[in-house]
């Protein structure tokens, strides 16, 4: 992989994790628009990593009061009932799309990888947003959290299983829906995140264990690790401060506006009209 083509694909990865877009879309989409190959298993395992690495990051004093209130330890200013129940609510969240990533991790990686599955996801989740951002109330913070928000949320989650729905656009839409304010729902959406993307690098670490690493592709490995890390804190960061004080509304758009490109272009390329 020439490393101009690693930096990009890191950059995408990092910017399309977190911003309600869909990641996957974008990382199938740029290689075919532009004509490039597979980047293949080792490099999604960069690009995995290093958003891990971002939301680990970003999120680390929550996760550490977490486990510590779960585990039956409290700090000074650590509620510790509020964060173990936080705790236990995301892996309860986490269970619905650990078993659908499971069940048809194959289907969404060779079936369903195609143009006009990803152009109607992205339509779709689109028209969801919107319904969100109409009908919600947004009143509950990340303490008001419970149970039913928890598992609603985290089907959700599963559904993103399919590319070009975003894991981040449908949950914090489905955040949206069950009352939660827009930064409350980006917040809980990463953090119910963090176990899936971690569940994702390890499985696919696993898998090419006994390849190894080729020399070729070692650079571009770290490289797709710094950047699509980098660029991944900078905009969780970012996002959060966006929501307190704006909507979904331009990523909604833009989510109308490539996903109709993308069958369009599908349509015209595979001469579907003339036939």
């Amino acid at each position: 992989m020439p490393l101009y083509q690693a930096i990009v694909l890191a950059v995408v990865q990092g910017l399309t994790e977190f911003l309600p877009v869909s990641s996957t879309a974008h990382l199938d989409l740029f290689p075919w628009l532009l004509g490039w190959r597979d980047p293949g298993l080792t490099f999604d395992v960069a690009l995995h990593a290093g958003t891990l690495f971002a939301v680990l990051l970003y999120f680390w004093r929550m996760w550490v009061e977490m486990l510590s209130a779960a585990a039956g330890f409290s700090g000074a200013g650590n509620p510790k009932s509020e964060n173990r129940r936080l705790f236990w609510y995301l892996v309860i969240g986490t269970i619905p799309a650990g078993l659908a990533g499971y069940k048809f991790e194959r289907a969404a990686e060779k079936t369903l990888r195609q143009p006009m599955v990803v152009g109607a996801a992205l339509i779709l989740v689109a028209l969801f947003m919107w319904a969100a951002e109409r009908v919600s109330q947004r009143d509950e913070t990340l303490g008001q959290v419970t149970l039913l928000d928890s598992i609603f949320v985290g089907v959700s989650q599963a559904v993103a299983v399919i590319p070009g729905v975003s894991r981040s656009g449908i949950t914090m839409s489905t955040g949206l829906f069950r009352r939660m304010t827009r930064e409350t729902s980006a917040r809980f959406s990463f953090l119910l995140s963090t176990p899936i993307i971690a569940g994702a690098a390890l499985k696919k670490l696993v898998e090419i264990r006994h390849e190894g690493l080729a020399p070729e592709m070692r650079l571009p490995f770290v490289v797709g690790i710094v950047v699509s890390s980098l660029v991944g804190y900078a905009v969780i960061a970012w996002f959060i401060r966006y929501l307190e004080r704006r909507t979904f509304k331009p990523f909604i758009v833009y989510r109308l506006a490539l996903g109709a490109a993308v069958l369009v272009v599908y349509i015209w390329t595979h001469g579907i009209l003339k036939a």
